[in-house]
């Protein structure tokens, strides 16, 4: 597999392909963007092989054609016009390699008015009303803090491909798979869509009020710090009434919630200004930890809202299932990656390799698998085709 992706949407296809076993041959450049073992992309790179290929170079695309006819699947993540511009495209390809498959992750698809624009995660996700969803009390647009849509595409843009490679299993024959990254996101945005197309209504930003079905309490109380940490905070959702008889034995049955403000959920519903704010007056004298436990006991709908140390250091969860699996550094010291989020009972997969330098894979690459003598490569190097 040629991957011609960078970023983060792209990557994450093709980080999930190498997982299941694909030998996925990275194309990088030695100066700018430059993959690394460690950080985001020591975990987007790991299972792969990293050539530096100077597409720019006369005589570079020759190179990459050569790898084409190796390959079942070329993948990239550019805008629709940069491997036109490289003759990497499927109509040239397929004149290579006739039962090539190639993916292509654009932000909006090779048709249609938007075709050539340049897009990133937070560029799709205020197209598709993802950011102003996310508007903070004011109603200023706010948005992910992480690019969500790149992790999104990049999960759909590993099925596409399989699609593709099945077919070419079952038939012999490669196609094209046009994916716009910008319709991917478009499915996620959930029944805002309906509600805007069916009923007309304008949508406002959720924030904390429950899309699924009534519910009050419900939102994210802060609670009191863990030792230096003092951004805690505990999610409760409750929506009916024998749930809110449970949370309130469950919280010690103080005094207010008796009140007759609070005796249905309808009330609940429409005084949830007044009941958030004993219920954060609860919490902020609460172990977030704690508070879940025995809310959970009691049936009750609530979870730690986590920040970074709970997922990577003291989540049960993932650390039973070995979600974060160590890798070796080139300095003979040690990093920690995200797992596979899946496990295959027949065929187990796991983190093979560290991610590569860039252009670690070039003797493997034009070596073993071109057949190109150390002379040949030297030559292509003193060209300045490849980086050493």
């Amino acid at each position: 597999m040629l991957d011609f992706t960078w970023v983060l949407a792209g990557p994450v296809a093709t980080r999930i392909l190498a997982a299941m076993g694909a030998e996925v041959i990275k194309v990088e450049r030695k100066s700018g963007y430059i993959a690394t073992a460690v950080g985001i992309h020591g975990d987007l790179n790991r299972d792969k092989l990293s050539i530096a290929l100077n597409m720019s170079a006369p005589g570079a695309i020759e190179i990459a054609h050569r790898l084409v006819k190796i390959s079942d699947l070329v993948i990239d993540n550019f805008s629709a016009r940069v491997m036109r511009q490289w003759r990497m495209d499927y109509a040239s390809l397929v004149e290579i390699k006739p039962d090539i498959v190639c993916l292509s992750m654009s932000g909006f698809g090779h048709t249609g008015p938007r075709a050539g624009y340049v897009s990133f995660g937070p560029t799709l996700q205020a197209f598709t009303g993802f950011t102003l969803n996310m508007a903070d009390e004011a109603g200023r647009p706010a948005g992910f803090s992480y690019s969500y849509s790149d992790s999104a595409a990049g999960f759909s843009g590993a099925m596409a491909a399989l699609f593709g490679l099945w077919r070419q299993r079952q038939t012999g024959q490669g196609q094209f798979i046009d994916f716009a990254q910008f319709e991917g996101l478009v499915s996620l945005v959930g029944p805002a869509l309906l509600d805007m197309t069916v009923n007309g209504r304008e949508q406002a930003p959720p924030r904390w009020r429950s899309q699924e079905a009534p519910a009050a309490p419900h939102g994210a109380y802060r609670c009191r710090p863990r030792g230096d940490d003092d951004d805690r905070w505990l999610a409760v959702a409750v929506s009916s009434h024998d749930e809110w008889l449970r949370f309130v034995r469950a919280i010690g049955s103080p005094e207010w919630a008796a009140a007759p403000q609070f005796a249905t959920l309808y009330l609940r519903m429409q005084n949830h200004a007044q009941l958030d704010a004993h219920i954060g007056r609860w919490a902020a004298e609460q172990d977030a930890e704690d508070a879940m436990t025995r809310l959970q006991a009691a049936g009750v709908a609530a979870g730690l809202v986590a920040n970074a140390q709970d997922a990577c250091a003291r989540d049960p969860q993932l650390r039973a299932r070995g979600f974060w699996p160590a890798v070796s550094l080139p300095d003979g010291g040690q990093t920690q990656v995200c797992g596979i989020p899946f496990k295959l009972s027949a065929t187990p997969v796991g983190v093979r390799r560290r991610s590569p330098i860039a252009g670690e894979s070039n003797d493997y690459v034009f070596g073993e698998l071109l057949g190109l003598s150390r002379a040949e490569r030297d030559e292509l190097i003193e060209k300045k085709i490849l980086w050493p």
